[in-house]
């Protein structure tokens, strides 16, 4: 099993999208961009890394990119990133697509609320001192053009939705740590 499926130990088994992060330090770590000032995070700016993915199966009619922290010290980590409905002809998120201010968001994408309910990305932030936090960018791609839930839904009842609509899947992992 590779470290990424971790987070896919329920889910159904698809066939594997080749996920890439650019900017990442050389030994894959967040740039001080991609932490979370909102989160009082010194030097943090909340900038999402550009995204990019390949190996996407035909009937592929969008995808949904999340990033999700399971160390975060809750009883089920924090999802920091949700984008769904973007259309199968994209294959890359721009850097800093996650800012709802931006025009970087591809047209039709929709950014859905993270877990501190804002429709954006919102930067790593671990607890200083804790040990390194894997942070998984997720691509899924999906059969349907629009995924069928409410604007506000929260980013595992988004994911439950998808189920039955997979037909690939990737991640990459990347690290932050304070």
């Amino acid at each position: 099993m590779k470290n990424e499926d971790i987070v896919f130990n329920n889910l159904a088994k698809v066939p594997y999208l080749t996920v890439s992060v650019s900017g990442l330090t050389n030994d894959g770590f967040f740039q001080n961009k991609n932490y979370s000032g909102m989160f009082g995070i010194e030097g943090g700016q909340d900038v999402s890394p550009e995204v990019s993915w390949n190996d996407v199966p035909s009937g592929t009619k969008s995808f949904v990119v999340t990033m999700y922290d399971p160390d975060a010290p809750t009883e089920s980590g924090f999802w920091h990133w949700s984008i769904k409905d973007i259309p199968a002809d994209i294959t890359t998120l721009s850097e800093n697509a996650g800012d709802i201010n931006s025009d970087s968001l591809p047209e039709k994408a929709v950014a859905m609320p993270m877990d501190a309910r804002m429709n954006r990305y919102v930067g790593a932030a671990p607890a200083k001192g804790d040990q390194p936090h894997p942070y998984h960018i997720v691509v899924t791609a999906l059969d349907v053009d629009v995924l069928d839930v409410s604007p506000d839904s929260t980013p595992a009842f988004m994911n439950f939705n998808m189920i039955g609509h997979e037909l690939a899947r990737g991640s990459k992992i990347v690290y932050a740590q304070l």
